[in-house]
């Protein structure tokens, strides 16, 4: 059966590598994510321990290695760079869409499988996630692998075939992989999943007692790889503050990412885009549908609900967190449009209200923002920017000709010509010219716009650093949070003779080497203040000084 699809397995996989490698290393990492994974991935290299999670060449205790195993590989090929630190999760990309496709065939047809590749590589953070040096994307095919095999155990197609004990394995050993990627939150989606699905359908004893025990044996076992390794090794210190990170994160707004409860239904919706705008449509009654289908469409529904209602109980707001809903989303949306395309469902007035007002902003969003900093100058910066840091940031030399916004023509474009199809009952032409433009504009946004923005936010601060790679001296970040100063000055194990910086120490200690910090507008009066701690620079909203040894 499979072989007859191999063509579209080696476009798809084509198609993935296009998509998602150029670019890689056109723009600086991201504070803080991207910077902080890349960076404990390459002190794993730096100080041979591949065991322990470390920043600054301290215990990092907020993640588990697997996702770095993968980074540090990739550096060992390509080296210490933006291209290395995300070219894992290009890869993740291109086998997720292989995965869903493969998915999508065997669960429906051919066409229900290429709707959903399409979707979410034609949806603009599932697109944008797989360009990224995050944890995500890995952790999110690990769970929603783990749930589909487990949708797969109760399925009365496998209970009559015996094939439920190589499929409990295969969700054990995924939601193990997610658990090592990224902590026990996998077990807990899985497993309230679980719950969920067995309360709707009214049948508790739907998994054997053997089942589950093989099912948390196997993801035990998987994370007893590092997990339990670990605590043999060092006792349980790591798995405390481990513990109590997730615990924080849960009940407090750390490092002030809150926002309301509803912040991840807006996220999904917007970010989304094109694929959000379907999943309403799924879920009217289709009576054609098997049983094994109506089934998995349950699980991706309440796998959906469990991760937003989850995350949008958890008082720390962060885009990531509701990332795994990219699948069901997706899922959904080719389910609305595979439907659609049957006949056996229509769209209302009001999508193509929703279509025209979201598209139609993005898209105008797109051609202001360059032309915004291009005629910055002829703005009042002092009313709309109030904060000094933000105002500093836009003094950066940066150039904009205006053609930049021609992405945002193209696709404002493309949104009427959807929109056009859409009202003529032409949706499926629609969602293919949509999704589409959606993957074109996201390239020409990587290679036009995100580098030159990333010039106003972070691009001097890095200079900086990089400036000071190969120097025996200390530097050091002042009134406020970065992992830059590690990565970018390319800091070595033996750094401050491998022991904790005391920043008090540096600014007014004995030093056996200069030392250089760096703050932001609006937060220099104690360095300034500081006998000793000279000025030596700054640049759009940074400021640079340095003391040198007695």
């Amino acid at each position: 059966m499979y072989l007859r699809y191999l063509p579209y397995y080696l476009l798809i996989a084509l198609a993935g590598a296009v998509l998602f490698l150029p670019f890689l290393g056109s723009v600086h990492l991201f504070d803080w994510d991207e910077i902080n994974f890349a960076e404990s991935s390459r002190e794993m290299i730096m100080s041979g321990d591949y065991f322990r999670v470390q920043i600054n060449y301290q215990p990092f205790w907020e993640k588990p290695p697997l996702f770095f195993w993968l980074q540090a590989a990739s550096m060992h090929l390509f080296g210490f760079n933006e291209f290395a630190a995300r070219f894992p999760n290009a890869i993740i990309g291109i086998i997720t869409l292989l995965t869903i496709f493969k998915i999508g065939t065997k669960e429906f047809d051919l066409k229900f499988g290429l709707f959903w590749v399409m979707f979410y590589a034609g949806s603009f953070l599932p697109h944008f996630y797989f360009k990224s040096g995050i944890i995500d994307p890995l952790f999110n095919l690990c769970i929603f692998l783990g749930i589909y095999f487990l949708s797969l155990v109760v399925s009365e197609d496998y209970q009559k075939a015996g094939k439920r004990r190589s499929e409990i394995l295969l969700a054990g050993i995924f939601i193990g992989l997610g658990v090592l990627t990224k902590g026990p939150v996998a077990m807990l989606i899985a497993i309230l999943s679980s719950i969920s699905f067995m309360v709707v359908r009214k049948r508790l004893g739907i998994f054997r007692f053997t089942e589950i025990a093989v099912f948390f044996f196997t993801a035990g076992l998987v994370a007893f790889l590092w997990f339990g390794l670990e605590i043999v090794k060092n006792g349980f210190w790591f798995l405390e503050e481990f513990i109590d990170y997730q615990i924080r994160l849960f009940k407090t707004q750390d490092a002030g990412h809150g926002g309301p409860f509803y912040y991840h239904f807006i996220i999904l919706l917007l970010g989304c885009f094109p694929a959000s705008l379907f999943v309403y449509k799924s879920f009217g009654k289709v009576y054609t549908d098997t049983h094994r289908q109506k089934d998995l469409k349950l699980w991706v529904t309440i796998s959906l609900l469990v991760v937003l209602i989850l995350f949008s109980i958890v008082k720390t707001k962060i885009v990531h967190y509701s990332s795994f809903c990219y699948f069901p989303i997706t899922f959904l949306a080719a389910y609305a449009l595979y439907k659609i395309d049957t006949k056996k469902l229509r769209l209302k007035k009001y999508f193509n209200i929703s279509f025209g007002v979201i598209g139609i902003t993005v898209s105008l969003a797109l051609i202001l923002l360059p032309l915004f900093y291009k005629y910055k100058d002829k703005l009042p910066l002092d009313k709309l920017f109030p904060d000094r840091f933000a105002r500093a940031n836009l003094d950066a030399v940066v150039q904009w000709s205006g053609l930049e916004s021609l992405a945002g023509v193209f696709y404002l474009i493309a949104v009427i010509g959807a929109l056009v199809l859409i009202t003529r009952n032409k949706v499926t032409s629609g969602a293919i010219l949509i999704c589409c433009s959606t993957m074109v504009v996201i390239e020409l946004a990587m290679a036009l716009i995100v580098p030159k923005v990333e010039k106003y936010s972070q691009a001097a601060a890095i200079e900086f650093f990089e400036s000071l790679q190969g120097k025996d001296v200390y530097v050091e970040v002042v009134g406020y949070k970065s992992y830059a100063q590690y990565f970018y000055s390319q800091r070595k194990p033996d750094y401050n003779h491998g022991h904790p910086v005391d920043l008090s120490v540096l600014l007014t200690g004995d030093i056996d080497k200069p030392a250089y910090f760096i703050t932001k507008v609006g937060r220099e009066a104690d360095l300034e203040k500081t006998p000793g701690v000279e000025k030596i620079g700054g640049k759009n909203g940074f400021l640079f000084y340095r003391r040198l040894p007695k």
